[in-house]
């Protein structure tokens, strides 16, 4: 029975998925266009209507009104008057503001619909999106960054504009859970029939899923795969709100995450192919070597998991071209040149020495999976250079100098023993000193240490604490110690409390400017996938996985794994005597062992 309803589910969502690629087979244009229409480009995106969960906060009840009617669904259609409305009237001495919270991150914008003015003209109105009440609520900056300040870097977050009477207006296009609505024009009074926000993302099913008895796990999973599928707009992103560009080394947490969660998607190829066109070789991709490294990395990784040997083919100009970059840059007594930036993630910045050691480690990393691509390219001369590369490379071996993010790097690259890695550097104080981005690569290390329970508490601890401040998205990052005096980011901020958005953030992302939906933070969600459920991919285009459960002090767990061949279903529960005893259904072509 069982067995019957998994294959009833899959060819659901085939069908599903059939309807949708119809769907868009079937696009008619209005004939006025004509040719014009070939050049025209089609909005991958879906956009969904989504009311406010609460309201916040009002400046002042008897300025604004009747504020429940925001709440309920809408129909999008202005009516003239003010029947059912939210009305706000500015005098000349108070300003009528109303901050609406719609209950989790979002990416897009907010629709304003509107009935009768008074007077009967357009009004100007303040329109600040945050992710946080405090950022709602912030001043701006002016470009100069600081802190307790909030900015519009990458995306208009803050803007004062005029609305009509009797229409209605679409504004932004940002990451945001909360909007503040202030009216500015003075003598003035607008009614507000609806107030949804525009929820803008990509129409794809969840193939993949993971669950278990521990609540917080299965949320920390679903909010990672959340966190990666708004940053999945036309091109893969690092964060909605700021950092929306294609970061190749921040990629791969995300890439990882879309094979556990979506599995296949066009969105990695263009953004592949788009930092390719952005940065020809001989230039490292973002300016940066390391990312450049990354790109190997996470070619070998979706090579494995889509079996897309086209795609390889494609880039096997740009993959030997990068391999011929690093081999002039490195001699024979294993000092390289590659660049005089050495960039892992910020946190590690001020770590020089361990920088270094992880840089190196990094290279090692990416010579392997490197010569693995070419190998299968047919690439014999590429695969015997990359091999003399780590050669030369493991001559100098850097020390990771106590920096978690070298030490786990050192370890994946087999520059280090997993469990010297972790017993001396890794597991000292827990979470202490992990980070969003590589906090990921510190958890396959304590996976490769046999330190699974660690990694799960680890990942209780660092990521449920952003979760215990009101997190629906995983952040730019996030340090364990701004936790014991702050206040939750949905809500105002307690006198004699730190406001964990506002008080916090360092290098590139001081205060306000520091992401709250950043995809790179987003490794626990493939880590519970591979390690608890067990899912390891053998062969390329996953016709063989191996399946070994981790359950730690789990009691079972189970879950979905996305393949080109169909979905694979697991489950595993521990016995009274401690015995896993598993299930797994997989689609023909798959072998599993």
């Amino acid at each position: 029975m069982k067995n019957n309803r998994i294959k009833i589910r899959i060819a659901i969502i085939a069908i599903a998925l059939l309807i949708v690629g119809a769907a868009k087979a079937q696009l008619h244009v209005p004939p006025i266009f004509g040719t014009d229409s070939l050049s025209a480009r089609l909005d991958e995106m879906t956009r969904l209507y989504v009311p406010p969960k609460k309201i916040m906060w009002v400046s002042n009840d008897s300025l604004v009104r009747n504020t429940k009617v925001l709440l309920l669904p809408g129909t999008g259609q202005t009516e003239m008057g003010k029947r059912n409305m939210c009305s706000l009237h500015t005098t000349e001495s108070d300003t009528a503001s109303i901050l609406l919270d719609y209950g989790r991150e979002l990416h897009g914008g907010l629709k304003l619909v509107l009935g009768s003015s008074k007077p009967w003209k357009p009004s100007s109105v303040r329109i600040r999106f945050g992710e946080s009440v405090s950022e709602a609520c912030s001043q701006h900056d002016g470009g100069k960054r600081r802190k307790g300040y909030s900015t519009n870097d990458h995306a208009m977050r803050d803007m004062v504009l005029q609305i009509p009477s009797d229409g209605q207006i679409e504004i932004g296009n940002t990451g945001f859970r909360f909007v503040r609505i202030d009216l500015l024009s003075s003598d003035f009074t607008i009614h507000l029939k609806e107030a949804p926000a525009i929820l803008r993302y990509r129409n794809i099913p969840y193939l993949g899923s993971f669950r278990c008895n521990d609540e917080r796990l299965n949320e920390i999973w679903m909010t990672g795969a959340y966190t990666v599928h708004l940053n999945m707009q036309e091109y893969l992103w690092d964060g909605i709100k700021r950092d929306r560009l294609i970061w190749l080394g921040d990629m791969h947490p995300e890439v990882a995450t879309i094979m556990s969660v979506f599995g296949y998607n066009e969105v990695v190829n263009k953004s592949i192919d788009l930092a390719c066109e952005q940065f020809p070789l001989p230039q490292w991709l973002n300016g940066i070597s390391t990312y450049s490294m990354w790109y190997l990395i996470i070619h070998h990784e979706w090579y494995m998991h889509n079996g897309d040997i086209s795609f390889l083919q494609r880039h096997r100009n740009y993959i030997t071209g990068v391999i011929d970059r690093i081999d002039e840059c490195v001699d024979e007594n294993g000092n390289e040149t590659l660049a005089k930036q050495r960039f892992l993630d910020w946190p590690s910045s001020h770590n020089k020495a361990g920088v270094e050691a992880g840089c190196r480690a990094l290279l090692c990393w990416a010579m392997e999976d490197a010569g693995k691509l070419c190998e299968q390219l047919g690439e014999k001369e590429y695969v015997e250079k990359c091999g003399n590369i780590s050669k030369r490379l493991k001559k100098q071996i850097k020390q990771p100098n106590n920096l978690k993010q070298a030490a786990a790097l050192m370890s994946i690259a087999g520059l280090m023993k997993p469990e010297k890695a972790c017993s001396e550097v890794i597991s000292v104080g827990g979470a202490k000193n992990f980070s969003t981005f590589y906090g990921y690569y510190m958890l396959q290390a304590l996976a490769q240490a046999g330190e699974y329970q660690q990694a799960v508490d680890i990942i209780r601890q660092y990521w449920g604490g952003m979760l215990d401040l009101g997190a629906t998205t995983f952040w730019e990052d996030f340090n364990l110690d701004w936790t014991h005096n702050a206040g939750r980011l949905d809500d105002f901020v307690p006198e004699g409390k730190d406001d964990i958005h506002g008080d916090f953030g360092d290098y590139c992302y001081p205060s306000f400017r520091h992401s709250f939906c950043h995809g790179w933070a987003s490794g626990p969600t493939p880590w519970m996938t591979q390690h608890i459920l067990g899912v390891e991919i053998l062969d390329a285009g996953c016709k063989t996985l191996r399946i070994t459960p981790h359950l730690g002090d789990l009691e079972w767990a189970e879950g979905t794994f996305p393949t080109p061949l169909g979905v694979v279903y697991i489950k595993h529960v521990k016995e009274l005597n401690g015995k896993i005893t598993s299930t797994i259904n997989a689609p023909d072509g798959i072998t599993i062992k």
